[in-house]
Protein backbone atom coordinates (compact mmCIF):
# COMPACT_ATOMS: atom_id res chain seq x y z
CA UNK A 1 0.00 0.00 0.00
CA UNK A 2 1.17 3.52 -0.79
CA UNK A 3 0.71 6.52 1.49
CA UNK A 4 -1.81 8.03 -0.96
CA UNK A 5 -3.93 4.85 -0.69
CA UNK A 6 -3.92 5.02 3.11
CA UNK A 7 -4.81 8.72 3.01
CA UNK A 8 -7.68 7.96 0.64
CA UNK A 9 -9.06 5.57 3.29
CA UNK A 10 -8.76 8.34 5.89
CA UNK A 11 -9.57 11.66 4.14
CA UNK A 12 -7.82 14.63 5.69
CA UNK A 13 -5.10 12.48 7.23
CA UNK A 14 -1.48 13.60 7.38
CA UNK A 15 1.39 11.21 6.71
CA UNK A 16 4.28 11.38 9.19
CA UNK A 17 7.16 9.30 10.44
CA UNK A 18 8.42 8.85 13.95
CA UNK A 19 12.00 9.58 14.99
CA UNK A 20 15.02 10.96 13.22
CA UNK A 21 16.62 7.71 12.04
CA UNK A 22 15.48 4.40 10.56
CA UNK A 23 16.35 2.61 13.81
CA UNK A 24 14.40 4.98 16.04
CA UNK A 25 11.47 4.94 13.61
CA UNK A 26 11.31 1.13 13.72
CA UNK A 27 11.58 1.06 17.53
CA UNK A 28 8.74 3.54 17.97
CA UNK A 29 6.48 1.78 15.46
CA UNK A 30 7.06 -1.49 17.35
CA UNK A 31 6.08 0.18 20.66
CA UNK A 32 2.89 1.58 19.13
CA UNK A 33 1.99 -1.78 17.57
CA UNK A 34 2.53 -3.55 20.89
CA UNK A 35 0.25 -1.04 22.66
CA UNK A 36 3.14 0.17 24.82
CA UNK A 37 3.11 3.69 23.35
CA UNK A 38 -0.11 5.72 23.42
CA UNK A 39 1.43 9.19 23.84
CA UNK A 40 3.99 11.00 21.72
CA UNK A 41 5.36 14.52 21.54
CA UNK A 42 7.50 16.84 19.47
CA UNK A 43 8.42 20.50 19.45
CA UNK A 44 5.98 22.84 17.75
CA UNK A 45 8.97 24.23 15.82
CA UNK A 46 9.80 20.74 14.48
CA UNK A 47 6.36 20.41 12.88
CA UNK A 48 6.82 23.84 11.32
CA UNK A 49 10.35 23.02 10.09
CA UNK A 50 9.06 19.85 8.39
CA UNK A 51 6.14 21.76 6.87
CA UNK A 52 3.65 19.45 8.62
CA UNK A 53 0.27 20.66 9.82
CA UNK A 54 -0.02 20.59 13.60
CA UNK A 55 -1.82 17.56 15.04
CA UNK A 56 -5.50 18.00 15.86
CA UNK A 57 -7.69 16.03 18.23
CA UNK A 58 -10.05 13.75 16.31
CA UNK A 59 -7.97 13.59 13.14
CA UNK A 60 -6.67 10.24 11.94
CA UNK A 61 -3.08 10.42 10.69
CA UNK A 62 -0.85 7.84 9.02
CA UNK A 63 2.44 6.78 10.61
CA UNK A 64 4.93 5.54 8.02
CA UNK A 65 8.11 3.55 8.15
CA UNK A 66 11.38 5.30 7.32
CA UNK A 67 10.84 4.72 3.59
CA UNK A 68 7.37 6.28 3.64
CA UNK A 69 5.24 3.11 3.54
CA UNK A 70 2.10 3.44 5.67
CA UNK A 71 2.19 1.35 8.83
CA UNK A 72 -0.51 2.59 11.22
CA UNK A 73 -3.60 4.78 11.15
CA UNK A 74 -3.73 6.68 14.46
CA UNK A 75 -6.62 8.73 15.84
CA UNK A 76 -5.47 11.74 17.88
CA UNK A 77 -7.53 11.65 21.06
CA UNK A 78 -6.03 14.70 22.73
CA UNK A 79 -3.41 17.30 21.81
CA UNK A 80 -1.84 19.36 24.60
CA UNK A 81 0.70 22.19 24.41
CA UNK A 82 3.23 21.76 27.23
CA UNK A 83 6.70 23.32 27.64
CA UNK A 84 9.63 20.89 27.82
CA UNK A 85 10.23 21.79 31.46
CA UNK A 86 6.52 21.19 32.23
CA UNK A 87 6.48 17.52 31.21
CA UNK A 88 5.13 15.21 33.92
CA UNK A 89 5.78 11.63 34.92
CA UNK A 90 2.16 10.78 34.06
CA UNK A 91 2.77 11.78 30.43
CA UNK A 92 6.14 10.02 30.23
CA UNK A 93 5.00 6.49 31.13
CA UNK A 94 2.56 6.06 28.21
CA UNK A 95 5.27 7.14 25.75
CA UNK A 96 6.71 3.65 26.26
CA UNK A 97 10.34 4.53 25.59
CA UNK A 98 11.41 5.88 28.97
CA UNK A 99 11.55 4.46 32.51
CA UNK A 100 11.05 7.87 34.18
CA UNK A 101 10.99 11.65 33.74
CA UNK A 102 14.78 12.00 34.10
CA UNK A 103 15.40 9.54 31.26
CA UNK A 104 12.74 11.27 29.14
CA UNK A 105 14.41 14.66 29.70
CA UNK A 106 17.82 13.33 28.68
CA UNK A 107 16.43 11.56 25.61
CA UNK A 108 14.26 14.41 24.42
CA UNK A 109 16.92 17.02 25.06
CA UNK A 110 19.26 15.03 22.79
CA UNK A 111 16.52 14.52 20.15
CA UNK A 112 15.45 18.18 20.16
CA UNK A 113 19.07 19.35 20.10
CA UNK A 114 19.69 17.23 16.97
CA UNK A 115 16.63 18.91 15.44
CA UNK A 116 17.88 22.37 16.43
CA UNK A 117 14.78 22.93 18.55
CA UNK A 118 15.88 22.49 22.17
CA UNK A 119 15.31 25.06 24.90
CA UNK A 120 14.27 24.33 28.50
CA UNK A 121 10.87 25.90 27.82
CA UNK A 122 10.44 24.86 24.17
CA UNK A 123 6.72 24.33 23.48
CA UNK A 124 5.84 20.69 22.80
CA UNK A 125 2.70 19.21 21.34
CA UNK A 126 1.86 16.12 23.38
CA UNK A 127 -0.58 13.75 21.69
CA UNK A 128 -2.64 10.90 23.12
CA UNK A 129 -3.67 8.53 20.35
CA UNK A 130 -5.17 5.14 19.56
CA UNK A 131 -4.44 2.72 16.73
CA UNK A 132 -7.30 2.58 14.26
CA UNK A 133 -5.64 0.31 11.71
CA UNK A 134 -2.37 -1.58 11.37
CA UNK A 135 -1.68 -1.74 7.64
CA UNK A 136 1.14 -4.26 7.95
CA UNK A 137 -0.96 -6.70 9.97
CA UNK A 138 -4.21 -5.93 8.22
CA UNK A 139 -5.85 -5.62 11.66
CA UNK A 140 -7.68 -2.80 13.33
CA UNK A 141 -7.42 -1.24 16.73
CA UNK A 142 -9.75 1.08 18.57
CA UNK A 143 -11.79 2.33 15.66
Amino acid sequence: MKLADAQARYPGSIGFRYGDSPTLNAEILALVRAGDKTVTCDAVASFEARGEPLPEAGRIDIATDWDGAPQLALRKLEVMRIPFDGMTEDLVRPQGEFRDLAQWRAGYEAYLTRAGAFAPDVPLLVERFEVVEDFAAGGTGGG
